[in-house]
């Protein structure tokens, strides 16, 4: 049996556009992820790195990518008052959204209007005073990106299934979250498929350290690249759920940052190394 250990990066994004799953106060995005930024020849390149965003960003066609409008830069190692900001949820319908793809098929075609909140105290649906709500205090850049997570891939020695494993410290404390894979076709500008869940059902909830573990296997992840059906995994991305619900073989129901926020991922595709067949 083949197995690889990843080490998961911390970050605020899923893809380029929404440009983060996340807002500060002001409303505008906070970015550590990929920021994409003129280059001399007057390309446009992207490099990993953290700053604020306005949400007034240009947005480009699905599948291309502009120069962010970077209010300010986050230096690697944040000051006391950038990891004190308060993070919050994307208001809907979504700021700077280009994907045409939803994360829930029977997800309304235009979803209810509704305003950023504050990621600890979102409303949670039917959730009364008396239900125990265990998320009281503001979460801050620098709690969010104090998570860990490493993942071990292994292949079956028949090469049919791919098991992923992982370990996590770190995380928001009692929070329910969610793994979700990227497949290699989910982000083709011709033709994207829905990302879906690392398993079903694809939850964990962390305890009062913000420790949990995750295991899942998945059929034929891995299929050789030159077949024509070949859409295979190609990333994970660990979420967390600002509503505290899971939604059983969909991401979410108001897209990145509405409901569903990144907070670990593998910032460029992997498991190159790995083969599976049906």
């Amino acid at each position: 049996m083949v197995t690889k250990r990843y080490d998961l990066t911390p970050t605020t994004q899923a893809l380029p556009y929404p440009p983060s799953t996340v807002f500060d106060t002001d409303g505008n995005f906070l970015v550590v992820g990929w920021i994409p930024a003129s280059a001399p020849d007057g390309s446009v390149r992207s490099d990993w790195g953290r700053a604020v965003v306005g949400a007034d960003s240009p947005l480009p066609e699905f599948g291309e990518i502009s120069p962010y409008r970077v209010v300010r830069e986050l230096p690697e190692r944040l000051s006391d008052a950038d990891g004190a900001l308060v993070l919050h949820t994307l208001p809907v319908p979504l700021p700077a959204d280009n994907y045409p793809v939803v994360l829930a098929p029977d997800a309304a075609p235009v979803p209810p209007t509704r305003p950023s909140y504050p990621l600890h105290s979102v409303p949670v649906p039917h959730l009364r005073a008396q239900d125990g709500w265990k998320i009281t205090e503001p979460i801050t850049l620098a709690a969010w990106l104090a998570a860990r997570g490493r993942l071990d891939v292994s292949v079956s020695d028949d090469q049919r299934r791919g098991e992923f494993r992982f370990e996590f410290d770190g995380l928001i404390p009692n929070s329910l979250y969610t793994v979700m894979v990227w497949r290699a076709w989910d982000r083709d500008p011709d033709a994207p498929s829905r990302p879906g869940p690392l398993g079903v059902p694809n939850t964990f909830v962390t305890d009062t350290d913000g420790v949990a573990a995750y295991r899942a296997d998945l059929p034929n992840p891995f299929p050789d690249p030159a077949l024509p059906d070949s859409n295979r995994v190609v990333g994970v991305v660990v979420l967390w759920h600002s509503y505290q619900r899971s939604y059983g073989g969909a991401v979410g129901r108001l897209g990145f940052g509405g409901d569903v926020h990144a907070q670990l991922t593998l910032p460029t595709p992997v498991f190159d190394e790995f083969r599976t067949r049906p």
